[in-house]
């Protein structure tokens, strides 16, 4: 029973994500997964203007974005189109992507980081002490960590074997999958229509083939584990659309309910969860990955810091801190959604009049947008600290660079109106001497504002904010 420095259970994009940070930040980190290959089945296809952000301060967002569809407008359930290209970012899109196309590039990138993917992995016994975890695996085999991370979804094992509790409910409409063809394509590239018997959108994929999602309020008596027939999702969207375009060639189709949970706690002593086992909600908004991801790059590089030794003991405390809040407040908004195309009749018309009225107000407008694609996230910072502090730091040029370029090393980056002195600190160093920021600005590995100054500070003074991060 070797020791690993981490364990991550599940090998979903979330999984994925944090072994790549964690590998990137020194860790030595194996994944378990229990299915014994990839399945070819995509849930998550939306890939939101932050999480391209995120994946371009690690130099994965180029492939990526070949591999998708860009959908420059998007219109929220009941409201007017948002254009995402008046978003502050260069990515003011929603890529639509193949979820196994996400894992693909993510998959690759851990193979070259060393990561270790063990398949057939099934986790069914878990105990912690002081000194690191034990994970007992189907077969026998049993497995030691410093730390354990379960990214294995809503059934999640590791949350179950924690007892920590999954609070929430399930919707009563089911959501119809299915993968088609179609004879005549939609004039938008994201087709969705609402009405009073439910939801329907189609999603290309790019290659031909399309996404088909209903939310089918006359089939809510119908057993989970009947077959979706192409049949059946024609007449929904001929009910709900008007229109079929055609529908033919189902390669795939499945039939679920959604839920709204969130997981009460996301650590446990030595034990964290991420992803969908912290959270689960409507897939209306396309948040459920994006939210995955953004927990593993906020989680994988302060877990990296504390397998060095080199994180404060109240660091690893700051993901459930950071990331729960933004885990309820997506639920939170795709419930809302659902209630607009799913509620009641009074209550969708009220919402949806609610919804419509406000978007006609740009400074609304832009805050939908920005929450819709993950610019607007912010963490909570300390009385006394500058206001940037905890948001979302914007890519600038730095020299010849870009400060996104910058982060790909998985370390601080330091930028700073003016030369300072701060040998023997491990960061990353650059000049921008834009008026409307801060004259020193400590950018965290994830993208956010760790620590900044109006003026330009002593050397002493980015010494101190960088070991308060960094010193154990």
């Amino acid at each position: 029973m070797g020791t690993r420095e981490v364990l991550v259970v599940g090998a979903g994009p979330t999984g994925l994500m944090l072994a790549c940070e964690l590998a990137l930040g020194g860790a030595a980190v194996t994944v378990l997964e229990e299915r014994t290959s990839t399945p070819n089945i995509t849930r998550a296809f939306a890939v939101h203007a932050r999480t391209l952000e995120l994946l371009d301060g690690r130099g994965l967002v180029d492939e990526l974005i070949a591999r998708g569809v860009p959908v420059h407008d998007v219109a929220p359930p009941g409201g007017r189109t948002l254009d995402l290209r008046e978003l502050p970012t260069q990515f003011g899109m929603v890529l639509i992507v193949p979820q196994s196309g996400t894992e693909h590039v993510l998959e690759e990138r851990a193979a070259q980081l060393g990561v270790t993917v063990r398949r057939g992995a099934e986790v069914v016994g878990l105990q912690q002490d002081d000194d690191g975890v034990t994970v007992e695996l189907a077969g026998g085999d049993s497995l030691r960590a410093d730390y354990v991370v379960g990214c294995d979804g809503a059934h999640s094992a590791v949350r179950e074997l924690l007892g920590i509790d999954f609070v929430g409910k399930q919707y009563a409409t089911h959501i119809l999958l299915a993968d088609v063809r179609l004879a005549e394509q939609p004039t938008e590239t994201l087709f969705g229509r609402t009405s009073a018997d439910g939801v329907v959108l189609f999603v290309p994929f790019g290659d031909g083939w399309f996404r088909a999602i209903a939310w089918d309020r006359s089939r809510e008596q119908a057993p989970l584990d009947e077959p979706v027939t192409l049949d059946e999702m024609r007449g929904a969207f001929n009910r709900i659309a008007g229109e079929d375009f055609g529908m033919s060639d189902m390669r795939w189709s499945s039939r679920f309910l959604s839920e709204r949970r969130q997981a009460r706690h996301y650590r446990s002593g030595r034990v964290f969860l991420a992803g969908d086992a912290a959270h689960v909600h409507s897939p209306l908004g396309g948040q459920g990955m994006n939210t995955g991801l953004g927990d593993a790059i906020n989680l994988g590089w302060k877990l990296a810091a504390a397998v060095r030794g080199q994180a404060p003991p109240w660091l690893l405390d700051s993901y459930e801190r950071e990331r729960h809040p933004v885990g309820e407040r997506v639920l939170q908004m795709t419930d809302a959604f659902n209630q607009i195309v799913l509620g009641s009749p009074v209550t969708r018309r009220l919402r949806a009049l609610v919804l419509a009225t406000v978007l006609r107000i740009p400074r609304t407008r832009r805050f939908v947008a920005e929450l819709l694609s993950g610019i607007g996230i912010a963490y909570p910072h300390a009385r006394g600290e500058d206001w940037l502090v905890g948001r979302r730091m914007a890519d600038v040029k730095c020299g010849n660079t870009r400060l996104y370029e910058l982060l790909r090393a998985g370390k601080f980056v330091l930028v700073t109106a003016a030369p300072v002195d701060v040998a023997g600190c491990d960061v990353v160093q650059a000049i921008d001497n834009r008026p409307e920021l801060p004259d020193a600005v400590l950018v965290r590995p994830d993208g956010y504002v760790a620590w900044a100054s109006e003026r330009l500070p002593r050397s002493s003074d980015v010494r101190a904010a960088i070991a308060h991060w960094t010193r154990a």
